[in-house]
């Protein structure tokens, strides 16, 4: 239900865009001149910093978009450099939320990503319809930065649990039981987990 301009560095990502129907543009200034929402997503803080400020020849996003235009960042990056393109966003005279997500691929594909958001209650409010189409879930976690907070306590739980699961199956099969009985057990028990199911 919303009208989406897309850009990315990568050839195959604009070409897949394409044959999904989006609309691309030739370069990021131009895929966010007149946009309601610039949302990102980037593979680190640097990027993100690097795409509002602008690199050598490129205009950068913040002067690229129009006054007030709303910036929805969903990278997963550190909380200093979430709050450094917040800081970036309003004192280019923009509004701007941290969304990172939880889901995975097979999630966005669906719709049903969890977003940890991080900024004021009113930009929450703002960005809020557009990340419950894209999600299941849309949890405001607090200020600027909060939403990046939320998502690496996430994934300290997931990275522990991972361990412990990893740590079970290798005690089952040294002291001789098969994979599939301790997955059976555990799947009715009291060990299940994001870790331990398949296909999550």
């Amino acid at each position: 239900g919303y009208p989406v301009t897309g850009f990315d560095v990568v050839p195959a990502a604009l070409e897949a865009a394409r044959t999904k129907g989006v609309p691309v543009a030739a370069s990021a200034a131009e895929a966010v001149a007149g946009a309601d929402v610039v949302l990102t997503m980037f593979p680190g803080g640097q990027q993100v910093l690097d795409a509002y400020r602008g690199m050598e020849s490129q205009q950068g996003l913040l002067a690229a978009a129009r006054p007030g235009t709303m910036f929805l960042d969903c990278s997963t990056i550190n909380v200093d450099e979430a709050r450094e393109a917040a800081e970036l966003a309003a004192g280019a005279g923009h509004r701007s939320v941290d969304a990172p997500v939880s889901g995975g691929v097979v999630g966005a594909e669906a719709g049903t990503l969890t977003f940890m958001v991080g900024g004021g209650a009113e930009d929450f409010e703002a960005v809020r319809p557009l990340l419950e189409v894209m999600g299941k879930r849309v949890v405001h976690c607090g200020g600027h930065g909060a939403g990046q907070a939320a998502k690496i306590c996430n994934n300290l739980i997931l990275g522990v649990s991972m361990i412990a699961v990893s740590e079970a199956f290798v005690l089952a099969e040294k002291l001789g039981l098969s994979h599939q009985a301790l997955f059976d057990v555990a799947s009715a028990a009291s060990g299940p987990g994001w870790a331990r199911t398949p296909n999550c």
